[in-house]
């Protein structure tokens, strides 16, 4: 059975087995940072932590959201929460202050762990709706409902030394997990759109994920992650948190987004295992390390970017968006160790993925295990329909919120994507754009914008670039690069919108290309908020 409940093992079972075993081992570490914990160090701290929210009156299925930049006390939180069956709601730290303010509101969360630069722009006015907020830096206490929570709060040390007297060990940690149907996490996300909705995501639906990358995707105490992706990100959360670590990997988390050189000193330094990225990220690497030099010196190609990626990566996984023909095909040709999976937060995010291995050039692999995929076409294989997918990994649904839910759910489970695509004869899936981009031309025609912006995104000089639809002509917007310009931008652009236009579909073909001073505005996940500029 796809959604069989019996082949999966509950994350904090796994997680359980792993403290015991790797007691003394690192676990999280702040790259940029000082702090680090052992397994045995992290089950110490979450341990505290739950003893706080006790005394404050927490119960089984309230609310905490986390609202703050990649770190160990981030991870630290969501370990604490899930483990007291409490409900984490994470929350983007890129949000504007009165959008954080209502999603805190809206979630009923009854406490709040924030960063400084978030609590900077909420302090003003905190929501009467929390009992308390604590910095995401040291658990501080930033701001109680009132004296009795105070008091509560000071005792705090003494309550954890009268819960835990003597030193926490291996056989002391026991972590519920029986609840594989029940709520775990809200996941408030833009992606891209205006409207963010809170991701309703079961232990369960987290545990296939986890399970899955178990499966197909060994890691072990020793290797190394580095964490890039945000953790209020479900890619991020999932893959470059709770399945490395409940693996028995090392976890380090950088808090911003790092420079090109102050990434590849970070893989350098940690070098990791695994690499999970967007493809803005690994085209640059790609360029700033292979591209250009002698195509036939492919060992020594494939040794450079290896090096660049830290040396001892054995897994590059790319997704939220299409990595570049241009690119894949040079990766493709050294034999690098990439595969490009397909996922979305409302799937915790696994929908496809594949060993590199075997992995098929330009698809998106082929559904995980304990899902089931279609797609909604006449002839899958050929003409592109949206993608539908039921099964372990999919949400309950949107928070208080029943006709988004409505909207994307079938009466017979299925859900819908908002994504186009075709499926081969294997299984391998291939993305043709998104149901909410695809631009209906004047005869019918089906036309997907990101198809032509990844070939004008291929030419010198062009940094990004989106295509939209104005008063029925197909518009390109693009960001150059201003710096290397030696000629004029208004005469190259119209050269590259020719010769664009001869490996175009008449009824696709660009009527303009547009300029920008600036670069695109981006989600965190790097996809360009395309409703911005319509």
């Amino acid at each position: 059975m796809y959604n069989d409940k019996n082949m999966i093992r509950h994350f904090l079972s796994c997680f359980e087995t792993t403290v015991r075993q790797h007691w003394d081992v690192p676990a999280l570490s702040d790259y940029d940072g000082t702090l680090s914990l052992t397994f045995g160090e992290l089950a110490t701290e979450m341990l505290r932590l739950q003893t706080l929210f006790e005394a404050l009156g927490l119960q089984k299925g309230d609310k905490v959201a986390v609202c703050g930049g990649n770190c160990v006390n981030w991870a630290l939180s969501f370990l604490s929460v899930a483990a007291y069956e409490g409900v984490v709601v994470s929350i983007l730290p890129d949000f504007r202050s009165e959008n954080i303010r209502g999603l805190v509101k809206h979630s009923d969360a009854r406490l709040l762990i924030v960063g400084q630069k978030v609590w900077d722009g909420l302090k003003r006015s905190v929501p009467d709706s929390l009992t308390a907020v604590l910095s995401l830096n040291d658990f501080g206490l930033l701001a109680a409902a009132n004296a009795d929570i105070k008091d509560t709060y000071s005792r705090w040390d003494s309550l954890f030394a009268q819960r835990c007297p003597g030193r926490l060990g291996p056989d002391d940690v026991h972590y519920p997990v029986d609840n594989l149907d029940n709520l775990c996490l809200i996941n408030y996300t833009a992606g891209t759109t205006s409207d963010p909705k809170g991701v309703m995501l079961t232990y369960g639906n987290l545990s296939s994920n986890i399970q899955y990358g178990r499966d197909r995707i060994p890691l072990s105490s020793g290797c190394t992650v580095l964490s890039l992706l945000p953790l209020a990100h479900m890619f991020g959360l999932t893959f470059e948190f709770l399945y490395p670590v409940v693996s028995g990997a090392h976890a380090h988390f950088m808090s911003r987004t790092p420079s090109l050189p102050r990434l590849l000193k970070a893989f350098a330094d940690v070098k990791p295992y695994m690499v999970i990225s967007v493809p803005l990220i690994v085209e640059k690497i790609y360029k700033n390390t292979v591209s250009g030099r002698s195509v036939f010196a492919k060992k020594k190609n494939r040794r450079r970017l290896m090096t660049a990626f830290g040396g001892r990566l054995e897994y590059l996984i790319i997704g939220g968006a299409a990595l570049p023909e241009k690119t894949e095909r040079g990766l493709r040709s050294i034999r690098f160790p990439y595969t490009v999976g397909y996922g979305m937060t409302e799937c915790g995010p696994l929908i496809t993925y594949q060993d590199w291995r075997s992995f098929k050039k330009y698809s998106c692999g082929r559904v995980v295990d304990r899902m089931q995929l279609k797609v909604d076409s006449s002839w899958p294989r050929r003409i592109p329909g949206e993608i539908l997918v039921r099964g372990a990994n999919v949400m309950q649904g949107y928070y208080k919120n029943p006709t988004a839910t409505k909207v994307v759910m079938t009466d017979d489970g299925w859900m819908r994507t908002g994504d186009m695509g075709i499926v081969d004869k294997k299984g391998n899936l291939f993305i043709k754009g998104c149901c909410k981009n695809m631009i209906l031309g004047a005869s019918g025609q089906n036309i997907y914008p990101e198809e032509i912006e990844e070939k004008l995104n291929a030419m010198p000089l062009v940094m990004e670039s989106i295509v939209l639809q104005r008063q029925g002509r197909l518009i390109a917007l693009v960001y150059p690069d201003y710096e290397n310009s030696s000629m004029p931008l208004d005469e190259l652009m119209e050269q590259y919108r020719t010769r664009l236009n001869k490996e175009l579909p008449y009824y696709s073909q660009i009527q303009k290309i547009e300029l920008m001073s600036d670069e695109f505005e981006k989600t965190p996940k790097q996809n360009i908020r395309r409703y911005l500029y319509r």
